[in-house]
């Protein structure tokens, strides 16, 4: 049986990855679990386009953009680990005050159909 790692040029290549699939695509998943892909295909030497077209097989409409793994990738490549978005500036905060509540509750109680005579 041939071996079923090709060396080309030092890089790794999946000979039978074309004939493998997996049972069921992977419609539903995060895109943390996508970007950890990216990850490790990255560590291994994998180009963004053929990270993204594996992916495709796999993910389908619910992949990554391509645009998506080419930034990923680089910010892997610049030491990055974390899969998770940082935090932006300008979120929006939640302040929760006595006050608030209290004006919520109003609003409510005004606006009820139970209070309808």
């Amino acid at each position: 049986m041939a071996d079923r790692w090709q060396y080309d040029a030092g890089m790794q290549h999946d000979v039978a990855f074309n004939s493998v699939k997996m049972a069921a695509p992977l419609t539903k998943c995060t895109k943390e679990e996508q970007r950890s892909v990216i990850l490790f295909l990255s560590s291994e030497g994998v180009k963004p386009i053929e990270i993204h077209r594996r992916m495709k097989v796999q993910y389908g409409d619910a992949c990554l953009s391509l645009q998506q793994v080419y930034e990923w990738t680089r910010k892997f490549m610049n030491c990055i680990s974390s899969v998770r978005d940082s935090p932006r500036p300008g979120q929006a905060h939640r302040v929760v005050t006595p006050e608030a509540i209290a004006a919520v509750e109003a609003i409510m109680k005004e606006k009820s159909p139970l209070n309808s005579e």
